[in-house]
Order: structure tokens, then C-alpha cells, then sequence
């Protein structure tokens, strides 16, 4: 069975047909970002790499900027907020005092990041202090409350959706530890436990709140003055939650990269036990390709989406068909006719479930039974409350007797085998490397599998290396080993350029953002004294001594030809006296093979018509 390409990488589960496809909209994220605007955000400084000072609100509004960039190319479906809070003047749904919700023209406030919206951000503090401004909303004598009045707005522009259907976030940016240190002991406590108590009513909402601190050059951030309550941390999480990466712009820009790019439930699964017990997973592509964007077609007049739109027109009388087509199969003379209903359930081969069907030792799994890559599955407690302690037992058993399990899984259209692999969870000094879990391997069908040809026959004698050989490649490869490889850390230089041409293209820039192909070699670190001196030991061991390297190019069977092809011209052109012929304008009377044997015979280009080749030949006698 020949594989598709684009197959491949698919996700398993592209069939409207199916009862339990989910479409992307169920992987939708909708993300509030709620900026701290005090005077305190911009008197702060940090110093950045071109050793200029930079205020804790030009951090949090560039990372904010650079993210909304990324995001409309990664996913551009999901739909986001910025809301200032701390602000002198107020634009919100609610009214509320000291919070700005940052939008432009024919957008709502939670919306998808258009190329107008992020090109208005970036200018966002040219005129911040004109047109929103900056001031203390929390101060003592006072009843204002803005981080109470912008969680109240954040929590009502995340009232759109459902949380069963979307991921609700509040990524706050602040460098204030204790909002709320300046305020008398009684209003602090009253002020302390409605805040608190807003920030709850948000999270039962199915809303996590998410904090971006930023520290004080001389000072760290205590996230357990306040916000440790506020976003739920305590015990072993607290003593992990160390703002000290928010002391430069790129630190904070890799920290909010590693929030929003959370890994994505492809789909929610039923594992169908025994006996009637299942259980709820989750599956997850850990690793796909990154391809260009699908093209969108628009209107050339409104720059509008286009909708396509099929219509049959009826062959005899021209006219609009109007009923559903109706598909018939010839059997025995007659047409069989089906209704799309019918040929729907003929498809259905199976429910879309992961059913068990047994146990194999891993022994028994080979590498050539992987012809994808694999779907890493986890449980969920979400709709079946159980089904991480049934996971956990059966993961256990998995790992303990060394076997995987054989499941029936697919989509109606496309039932398979497929196995599970249990994945122990790796610790490392830094933290989790590896997580506990499943990995659904999906097996070949029997005509996948193909018997393995001899590649030389046993006339034909094969170079063997010797054990020197082998020895010097070794110590070769251990040199230019890279350390901690991962095919993440590469990006595809030709899409970085494509997206950055976009990029430019609709926010009018006027130059292209800056590429670097980390594709290319390392010539910095090939030429280390202890690589080079593995380089010339494996040169000297295939080739020996008597190798002598020249600057000359190898000659090839395409070079070799050419070089046939120029003798033969050279031969052939002296039949003819070419300065006689250029003097009298008589090159014309020749045909355009001898023209271009000339021009072989000299080396020149042979490509264009007749008086191009006349004129180059001119040229090249200097006529």
C-alpha cells in the first residue's frame, strides 16, 4: 500500500462522518492579557542586550506583541484581549474605573489578532500616556480596586464559549508583589479577600489564571505576599514558582512563549476495557511538520473570504438539480441505487473508540511497524471520574511485565491495529523530561510490509572497512555529536522567510525581519583543534597517506560529456572561415546548429534565437 506524504502526518481522526470528530474549534484558546499600567511598571528598568535600559512595561508590551505575531500564523483561530488595568482613563463593557480594554475598529474586544491590531499594539506606547495614562488604582483612603475591576472585565470577555469546548486564560504582567501594601489594615483585608474571592469565581468558571512577575533589579518578586492565593499555588508549587526570568525582554518572551504553547488535545477517546469498563483519554501529537498556511481566496472588490458554493445542473434539461444526488452500483444488470445515508453507515466499519484486545511482550514490536508518527495518549477525569486511577494500575502492570497492548482504534473509514506503549516518567535536575503515558503506536497492515531485496549480489565484491576504519569513524562521530538534539531546535529557514514576507506585507514595514538559517554548518565548531584533528585521522585511515587533495572539481559523467561535446564542436567549426563570414554579414546564412557549435566550441551560452546567437558571436571576435 503506497503512503501518502501528506497522509503521514495527519491526525487519525478527519472524518466528518465521525460522531466523535472534534474540530479545531474544541482546541480554541481564548487568552486575556491584563497588563499592569502603574507609574511603578514604567520607573522600573532592566538592562537589555545593547545595554539599554528597558521599563517593565516595555517588556511585558513587546513580548505581547511578539507573541500575537506568532500567533497568527501558529493559531490563528484562537482569539484574544489585551486590557490595561492601573489606567488613568477607562474603556470597558462594564464601566469600571482604572481598566483600559486595548482594540481597534471592527474588532470585537475578544477577537482574532488581525494585521491592523498588532500593527496599532506595536505603536502602543508612542501614545499611551496621551491617550490611556498611568496611575496607582489601588491607594489607602480610597475604594478602587482596579486589579478587582480587571479581573471582573477579563472574567467578562471570557464569557463567550464554553469551557467544555475552549481553553479560558488570564496571563497577568506585574512587577507589584503587594497590590494592596499601601492600604490600611481593615480596607486591606476586605479589599484583599474580594479580590481573592473574584479570582475564584473565575476559576470555577473553568478560567486559569496564569502570573507573568517581573522583579526588581534589586529585588526578587514574593509571590507569597499575594498572588500565591490568588492563583492557587501552595506547598511544593510555591517553593517551584521562581520569577527570576523576568529580569530581561528575552527572558520574559521565552517564559510567556512556554505559556501559550501549551501542548493541544487533539481529541478526546473512549478505551474500551472489558467487559463495559472504559475509560476517558486524551491524545496529543507531540511532534508535526510546520507547512505554509492554506491559501484563502478573496473577493477582489471587498477583500472578503470567499465561500464556495457547488450546484449540478442536469445534463438534459440544463436545470438546477435541487434533490440530493443519488448513487447507484450496477450489480447483475440492475442500478443498486444508495442515499448518502446509507453509503455513510456502509462506511462506518467502526465506532471511533480504542478497544483492547490483548497483551504482547515488547519483544514482539519491531522499528519497521512504525509507519507514522505516534499519538500520545493520557487520561482525563473530566467526563469518566476514574480514569486515571484505572490508567495509572494498568500503566503499572504495562511497565512491571514488560508488555504493550493491542487495541482496535480508527476512524469509520480507516479501522487499524495499533499499539500502546507505556512511557516511564524521566526526572532530571532541571525538572520532568519525559512524562508518564501512552504511546499509540499504529501498525502496519500485512501488504505494508515488504521483504527486505539484497542490495549486491554475491558475484559483486562489497568494500569492507577495516577495524581502524571503524574505530577513527567512532571517535568522528563522538567529536561533532550533537549534545541534547532535538529536531525542535531547528526552524525551516525557507518558511521563516515566507512568513516573515507576510509579515512585512501586512504591517507595511519596510524592511524584512531578520532570518537566521540554523541549517547552516557550524564552520566555527568543525574547525576546533580536537575536531579537526578527527577529520584529518578518518581521512588518513580511508585514503591513506598517498592522498594528495587538489582544488580541481571531480569530474563527472555530465562534465565528461560536455567536454566530448566541445571537441566534436571544435572539429566541426573549422570547416568554416569565421572571420571571413562576420566581415561579409554572412553569419545568417548559417543554420543555428552551426551557430551554437561556435558557441560550444568557445564555451558561451547556446540558449536564445538566431540573431542572439549572432550577436554574442560578434561579441566574442570583437567585431
Amino acid at each position: 500500500m503506497e503512503l501518502d506524504p501528506d497522509d503521514v502526518f495527519r491526525d487519525e481522526d478527519e472524518d466528518s462522518d465521525n460522531e466523535f470528530y472534534q474540530e479545531r474549534e474544541s482546541t480554541k484558546e481564548y487568552a486575556v492579557y491584563l497588563v499592569d499600567a502603574s507609574p511603578k511598571m514604567f520607573s522600573t528598568t532592566c538592562p537589555a542586550e545593547d545595554q539599554k535600559n528597558e521599563t517593565h512595561f516595555h517588556i511585558a508590551v513587546s513580548c505581547i506583541a511578539q507573541l500575537l505575531k506568532t500567533q497568527i500564523i501558529n493559531r490563528s483561530y484562537d482569539e484574544v484581549a489585551i486590557c490595561f488595568f492601573n489606567t488613568r482613563e477607562k474603556k470597558n463593557l462594564q464601566d469600571l474605573s482604572g481598566v483600559f480594554v486595548f482594540n481597534v475598529a471592527e474588532r470585537d474586544y475578544l477577537d482574532r489578532p488581525t494585521a491592523r491590531f498588532i500593527k496599532e499594539f506595536d505603536r502602543i506606547e508612542e501614545s499611551f500616556e496621551k491617550e490611556i495614562g498611568s496611575q496607582y488604582g489601588i491607594v489607602s483612603g480610597s475604594r478602587d480596586n482596579s486589579l478587582y475591576n480587571a479581573l471582573w472585565v477579563a472574567q467578562g470577555l471570557l464569557r463567550k464559549g464554553s469551557a467544555k469546548t475552549a481553553d479560558k486564560r488570564i496571563l497577568l504582567f506585574t512587577n507589584e508583589d503587594d497590590p494592596f501594601g499601601s492600604v490600611r489594615a481593615a480596607a486591606k483585608t476586605d479589599m484583599t479577600r474580594t479580590t481573592l474571592q473574584r479570582a475564584k469565581d473565575a476559576q470555577d468558571l473553568g478560567i486559569s489564571i496564569e502570573l507573568l512577575p517581573l522583579s526588581q533589579p534589586d529585588e526578587e518578586f514574593n509571590v507569597s505576599l499575594f498572588y500565591a492565593d490568588l492563583i492557587g499555588l501552595g506547598g511544593d508549587e510555591l517553593a517551584l514558582c521562581t520569577p527570576s526570568a523576568g529580569q530581561k525582554l528575552e527572558d520574559m518572551k521565552d517564559q510567556l512563549r512556554k505559556r501559550m504553547f501549551t501542548k493541544r488535545i487533539v481529541r478526546r477517546i473512549s478505551f474500551i476495557i472489558a467487559n463495559g469498563l472504559s475509560i476517558e483519554l486524551n491524545t496529543y501529537a507531540l511532534i508535526r511538520p510546520t507547512v505554509p498556511g492554506a491559501i484563502t481566496w478573496l473577493d477582489s472588490v471587498t477583500n472578503r473570504p470567499l465561500k464556495t458554493e457547488r450546484s449540478f445542473i442536469c445534463a438534459d434539461t440544463g436545470a438546477l438539480v435541487q434533490n440530493p444526488a443519488i448513487r447507484f452500483q450496477p450489480y447483475k444488470g440492475k442500478s443498486i441505487k444508495f442515499s448518502v445515508n446509507e453509503l455513510s453507515e456502509i462506511k462506518r466499519v467502526s465506532t471511533g473508540h480504542l478497544r483492547l484486545l490483548g497483551f504482547k511482550p515488547l519483544s514482539c514490536l519491531k522499528d519497521y511497524h512504525n509507519l507514522r508518527p505516534s499519538t500520545f495518549v493520557f487520561p482525563s477525569d473530566k467526563e469518566v471520574i476514574g480514569s486515571t486511577c484505572i490508567f495509572i494500575a494498568l500503566h503499572r502492570s504495562m511497565l512491571r511485565l514488560k508488555r504493550f497492548a493491542v487495541a482496535f482504534y480508527g476512524n469509520p473509514s480507516h479501522p487499524q491495529l495499533v499499539a500502546l506503549i507505556a512511557q516511564d516518567e524521566i526526572v532530571s535536575a532541571g525538572g520532568q523530561v519525559e512524562p508518564p503515558g501512552m504511546h499509540m503506536i499504529y501498525l502496519p497492515y500485512s501488504d505494508d510490509i515488504r521483504p527486505v531485496e539484497e542490495l549486491h549480489t554475491d558475484t559483486n565484491v562489497v568494500p569492507r572497512a577495516t577495524d581502524d576504519q571503524v574505530k577513527m569513524a567512532m571517535a568522528l562521530m563522538k567529536r561533532i555529536d550533537l549534545k541534547d538534539f532535538s529536531v525542535c531546535q531547528f526552524a525551516n529557514p525557507a518558511l521563516q522567510r515566507h512568513y516573515a514576507v507576510l509579515q512585512a506585507l501586512a504591517l507595511e514595514e519596510d524592511e524584512l525581519p531578520e532570518i537566521t538559517d540554523e541549517t547552516v554548518p557550524d564552520e566555527e565548531g568543525m574547525a576546533r583543534p580536537g575536531v579537526a584533528k578527527a577529520i584529518e585521522e578518518f581521512k588518513l585511515s580511508v585514503y591513506g597517506d598517498d592522498y594528495c587533495e587538489t582544488s580541481e572539481k571531480i569530474v563527472t559523467e555530465a562534465s565528461r560529456k560536455r567536454k566530448v561535446a566541445a571537441v566534436n564542436a571544435a572539429k566541426h567549426i573549422g570547416n568554416y572561415n569565421w572571420e571571413d563570414l562576420a566581415d561579409n554579414g554572412k553569419l545568417k546564412n548559417l543554420k543555428v546548429t552551426d551557430l551554437k557549435l561556435y558557441l560550444m566550441a568557445h564555451g558561451l551560452s547556446v540558449t536564445g534565437n538566431k540573431e542572439v546567437l549572432m550577436d554574442r558571436i560578434l561579441n566574442h571576435m570583437g567585431k
